[in-house]
């Protein structure tokens, strides 16, 4: 969600997060969890980006843009 709340591709989040396309694809087709640190840097190529991520709080998890990405 978080990407797609971007518009960007696996390609550009690959390069924001020096992770392998591959990775990004497997993991969000749901085939396998990255290692905590594959993780760590994805999430903070997209919060730099302008993602908030949202906590469950009884109506689930969930992301927001906060500012406009460049």
């Amino acid at each position: 969600m978080a990407r797609a709340a971007l518009n960007i591709t696996i390609a550009d989040l690959s390069e924001r997060a020096n992770v392998a396309p591959n990775t990004i694809s497997r993991f969000e087709a749901g085939k396998t969890v990255p290692i905590p640190a594959t993780l760590a840097v994805l999430k903070n190529a997209l919060e730099a980006a302008g993602v908030e991520f949202i906590a469950e709080n009884g109506g689930g998890a969930g992301v927001r843009l906060w500012k406009v990405a460049e």
